[in-house]
């Protein structure tokens, strides 16, 4: 592990947390993080995948990609994509997710930190095109436990896939960093 896997790991366990999984062993894969509840969410996850030596892409709105602010999250593995085209987003992901080399796409389905009831299904089509596993990525803040989770099995009904992942999720007592703003049914 390079010195800056390190320091994440160091940093981590200075801020409490405890990393209970290894990094996915496929070369592609999608990790969901859920409760997405906090823009620290995104630290956190990138400190825990950067301590197991590996980097997680991730999509972010490119608003956000301004200097200097677009450079770091750019250097953080972050992918601007522009929601008003949804179609063009998942197709520019699903891309280059094909191409070779590693490629573990880090997302949140609730797709925003506001409480949402129906979680975004656009993983499942990324995974299902580019035939990829996906795991349950979760951090909890109330026990502050972070891991990849178990690997979740597709079917080709995507709404019925969120309904059994939303139901596993909900089994593992997940408290967000704002809880209120977590809903999984």
């Amino acid at each position: 592990m390079d010195i800056w896997g390190k320091t994440c790991g160091a940093i981590l366990k200075l801020f409490g947390w405890t990393i209970d999984s290894p990094a996915v062993p496929e070369e592609k894969c999608i990790i969901l993080g859920v409760p997405h509840t906090a823009i620290s969410d995104f630290a956190v996850s990138y400190l825990y995948y950067r301590s197991l030596g590996e980097h997680a892409k991730c999509m972010v709105k490119k608003e956000f990609f301004f200097p200097p602010l677009g450079w770091l999250l750019k250097a953080m593995g972050c992918i601007p994509v522009d929601r008003s085209s949804p179609t063009n987003m998942l197709r520019s992901v699903i891309e280059q997710m094909e191409k070779p080399g590693r490629f573990h796409l880090a997302l949140a389905p609730e797709g925003t930190r506001k409480p949402v009831k129906n979680w975004k299904t656009g993983f499942h089509l990324i995974a299902s095109k580019a035939n990829v596993p996906v795991y349950m990525g979760y951090f909890n803040w109330g026990t502050k436990h972070i891991g990849r989770g178990e690997r979740v099995e597709l079917t080709d009904d995507p709404r019925e896939d969120m309904k059994r992942i939303q139901a596993m999720y909900e089994e593992m007592h997940l408290v967000g960093k704002h809880p209120e703003r977590y809903i999984t049914h």
